[in-house]
């Protein structure tokens, strides 16, 4: 499927990403579409990482876990995390073009991060939908 967003649909989204998970004390958010380009981001000013390297990877990433999946006889793995000593990173897929990804430190509880995550990408779900 092929999305047309204007610009009161990304204003929206980076609403969402700044409220919903921002919020949150993450440290950087960013909607991401499977080629790795970033449609949306929020970060706390302190973030000196280059996330659009990070977004191309993330997307590659997600495209060879999902084929790790469908091996194993899955549709598909929606969700991937991976915990680094000083940050971690979740990444949820949102429709089958666009992932979330979330940069966040140790002071951020996991569960309530996916909780909210996946408020976000409903509402989210929503906006691109429209």
């Amino acid at each position: 499927m092929t999305y047309t967003l204007g610009q009161e649909q990304l204003d929206g989204i980076e609403e969402i990403l700044e409220k919903d998970i921002f919020d949150l004390g993450v440290h950087c958010v960013f909607l991401i579409d499977m080629a790795g380009n970033i449609i949306a981001d929020q970060d706390n000013g302190r973030v000196k990482h280059d996330i659009y390297s990070l977004a191309a990877l993330a997307a590659g990433n997600f495209g060879a876990v999902s084929s790790m999946a469908k091996i194993i006889g899955e549709e598909e793995f929606s969700l991937l995390f991976h915990k680094g000593e000083k940050e971690s990173i979740h990444f949820s897929k949102v429709l089958d073009d666009f992932l979330l990804v979330i940069i966040f430190g140790g002071a951020t509880s996991l569960g309530f991060l996916r909780l909210k995550a996946e408020e976000a990408i409903t509402k989210i779900k929503k906006i691109l939908q429209e």
